[in-house]
């Protein structure tokens, strides 16, 4: 049998640990002007030393974007890429892996800036990523669930990840999940660049792409919340993205 990409890269003294750098946190940003000072502070709790984090944001109209400012001012882990215009989760994710990738990333962490994501599952997420190239923290596994949503959210999400998983011949059990952490090797293999869901799609896309260029993909259970404050971003244009873009990705010319 032909080796993985990480049986090929090998996971011994190459295995980053909590205390080596190169992780970044990547924080997409739209009017998450209360939620974000907390969560850079709770996460700046539980990421490994030496770790950055970059807030991406889509020109907010509440002024996330200059608290983002203030805070990167005021420490030097921190800095933030202002883009002109809202385009979805996917473009900002895109351009916060590329700026990431630039600066030297090892491994990338992606989460919500709601809270949705507890930041102390963070050191589990990266403790996993010694031995996986990509880690989802996730709902659906057996110890993970979700919590404050109701049966309509609750049945879209779940019957999101399960039609996915059906169209696609994979067996992660949550493909639409947000909270994860790639190796760059990952990015580096499928470029950003070429990624085209914008909504949670996007989701599904990047891990649909890892799995068919060989790399390993690891659950981690977790307990998701409702956003502490503010409004989701949920649209039925980004469920219908979904629905209609998840068959399409099987016939792409990818890797």
């Amino acid at each position: 049998m032909e080796a993985s990409p990480s049986e090929e890269r090998g996971l011994g003294p190459d295995a980053v640990t909590l205390d080596e750098p190169g992780a970044w946190l990547i924080l997409p940003t739209y009017d998450e002007v209360l939620n974000l000072e907390p969560i850079v502070e709770a996460a700046r709790g539980h990421l490994p030393a030496g770790s950055r984090i970059l807030v991406v944001d889509d020109n907010s109209p509440d002024g996330t974007g200059r608290v983002a400012d203030r805070l990167a001012d005021e420490s030097d882990d921190l800095e933030v890429l202002h883009r002109p215009r809202k385009e979805g989760l996917g473009p900002a994710y895109v351009a916060g892996f590329e700026r990431a990738l630039e600066g030297g990333a090892r491994l990338l962490l992606q989460m919500d800036a709601d809270f949705s994501h507890d930041p102390a599952d963070i050191p589990r997420l990266l403790a996993e990523a010694d031995a996986a190239d990509v880690v989802i923290g996730s709902r659906y596994v057996e110890g993970g669930g979700v919590s404050d949503w109701g049966p309509v959210r609750r049945a879209i999400s779940r019957g999101g990840s399960v039609y996915a998983r059906m169209v696609l011949g994979l067996p992660v059990r949550d493909l639409t999940g947000g909270f994860k952490v790639i190796r760059r090797e990952v990015l580096e293999a499928i470029d950003p660049g070429s990624i085209t869901s914008a909504g949670y799609a996007f989701q599904v896309e990047v891990t649909y792409r890892a799995a068919r260029a060989g790399f390993r993909i690891h659950e981690v259970p977790i307990q998701f919340r409702d956003r502490r404050v503010g409004h989701s971003k949920m649209t039925g244009r980004i469920v219908a993205e979904a629905a209609f873009g998840v068959p399409r990705m099987r016939v792409r010319p990818w890797v």
